[in-house]
């Protein structure tokens, strides 16, 4: 069997050999014969070469076994990678950028997804806002307007405006890029056995994005609801005046009418509360005037484990982040109402980077895992939600 370089040299020659004229038949028929053998080669190649990956040892001798199940190469290849540390050429192939040498490489693109998507099913709200994803993490200045107080007016024919109105005023909230590192105990990576990870029906790949993903989340979800804006990310409850409910003893089907009311209809097709599980717990006792529950049971509507529903007519985010329903004079802002698409914008930079440390714990006979990931997140328009609060 010819080499891949063989093959390379005898369809370079026939091209060159019509240099000035047109492929004739039987150059074209032999090209295509070449072809096929050089993609016939090539695949030999790779398998031959995640085979090699796949039987070698970490270096302190252990061998490490590999379930080969019905995965795409490139998971396969990071499954083989996760086991060993050691990267192949596959997963060289996955990845847009990495340094080696460094021990920093990073996942491919489903990973990423999955480890996102983790998030996202835990935090709540980050799966009900708007998310962009860039290729830097340099700061982006996201313009912000409010028009809300001008207008159009009549004027009588063949004369001019009888006002100057008003000139459009945009602002800008800058969105950084925070770095959240998730790994072990004590700021140490997340670390695993290797006898753990020569089990071959042990699902590495879904422990490792399971465990990262919650610890990220963890150090996230709380910064989309309530962060300061200084040194994390801005939530989209701080610093926000809430609407108070009518009395501190208790919310009211009143006080959730007046919450729907309180924002401009023009937001109102998309609206959605969000708030965290104890608060649905006391807001699912609730009965209109008629005694009828507020919260409608359905299949979809809510995220998280249990069944979906609507508060008077309006899906519910749930998000652990919030505080308890709170009714003291503090005006802590126990959820939010409104378009949460249109309010808050979550900027993630580049994929979530995996760090193995193949060698570190060895005579632990371990293997450390860290995930790194880079996000901000701010107000986009604080026109279109509320945040529910107590009552002063």
């Amino acid at each position: 069997m010819k080499t891949v370089e063989e093959l390379m040299a005898s369809m370079q020659s026939i091209v060159d050999g019509a240099k000035d004229r047109e492929l004739n038949e039987e150059e074209v028929r032999a090209y295509e014969e070449l072809e096929t053998e050089l993609a016939s080669v090539r695949k030999s190649d790779e398998i031959r070469s995640r085979q090699d990956a796949y039987n070698t040892p970490v270096n302190t001798g252990v061998r490490t076994a590999v379930k080969v199940d019905d995965v795409d190469d490139e998971m396969r290849a990071f499954e083989d990678y996760l086991r060993t540390g050691i990267p192949n050429a596959d997963l060289t192939r996955a990845q847009s950028e990495g340094t080696p040498s460094q021990g920093g490489y990073l996942v491919p693109e489903g990973f990423r997804n999955r480890i996102v998507e983790r998030m996202k099913a835990f935090g709540g709200l980050a799966a009900a806002v708007q998310e962009i994803t860039t290729t830097k993490g340099d700061t982006l200045p996201w313009p912000t307007v409010d028009d809300t107080a001008n207008t159009a007016e009549i004027v009588a024919e063949g004369a001019t405006m009888a006002s100057a109105g008003a000139d459009l005023v945009f602002g800008t909230n800058d969105l950084g890029a925070y770095s959240y590192m998730a790994g072990g105990a004590s700021n140490a990576p997340l670390k695993v056995s290797w006898e753990l990870t020569q089990d071959s029906e042990f699902d590495i790949t879904g422990f490792v994005e399971k465990a990262l993903a919650t610890r990220l989340n963890r150090s996230q979800a709380p910064h989309w609801v309530s962060g300061t804006g200084t040194g994390q990310p801005l939530g989209i409850t701080y610093g926000v005046t809430g609407v108070q409910i009518a009395a501190n003893t208790g919310v009211t089907y009143s006080d959730l009418v007046n919450f729907v009311h309180s924002i401009d209809p023009a937001y109102i097709a998309n609206a959605k509360w969000a708030f965290n599980f104890a608060s649905l717990g006391t807001l699912r006792k609730m009965v209109d005037t008629n005694g009828r529950p507020l919260w409608q049971e359905s299949t979809a509507g809510m995220s998280g484990s249990m069944p979906g529903g609507t508060l008077l007519g309006f899906p519910v985010v749930i998000d652990q982040a919030f505080p308890d329903i709170n009714l003291s004079s503090g005006l802590v802002n126990w959820g939010v109402f409104g378009d949460l698409a249109e309010s808050y914008v979550i900027r993630r930079v580049r994929d979530v980077q995996l760090i193995t440390f193949a060698e570190r714990y060895a005579e632990y006979r371990q293997t450390g895992y860290m995930a790194w990931a880079r996000a901000d997140a701010t107000v986009q328009n604080a026109n279109s939600y509320i945040a529910l609060t107590g009552k002063a």
